[in-house]
């Protein structure tokens, strides 16, 4: 295999292999949207932001409100997330599953090894 040349050869390189790692049977597979909501669900993790349901079904840019929960509870099931108790037992905090930051991490790798092969 050759060199990138340029930066966005490094960006394409990552996505093969992220490409590649996402069929790996770990975890069942997103669809798009569900997708969105996994990074939203990690930027806020990140930044140690509280992410509730409700302020999941109210994020305008993910469509209606039953669509967004539906996809929380397929994303439950599928095991990317989980909910867990805050002080008010009616809201529950969404939060990503070990196996989601463990896709992550392999992410992370993928992004690091297509970078060094620059």
């Amino acid at each position: 295999m050759t060199a990138p040349k340029r930066p966005a050869d490094i960006y394409m390189r990552f996505l093969q292999m992220a490409d590649a790692l996402r069929g790996l049977p770990s975890l069942p597979p997103l669809d798009p949207l569900e997708e969105r909501i996994l990074a939203i669900v990690a930027r806020a993790s990140q930044e140690e932001q509280r992410l509730s349901v409700r302020d999941m079904m109210g994020k305008k840019e993910l469509g209606a409100p039953a669509t967004v929960h539906s996809r929380l509870t397929s994303m439950r099931e599928k095991g990317w997330l989980v909910l867990a108790d805050t002080e008010d037992t009616r809201r529950k905090q969404v939060e990503l599953t070990n196996e989601a930051l463990k896709y992550f991490d392999k992410l992370s790798k993928c992004m690091v090894k297509a970078a060094n092969m620059s």
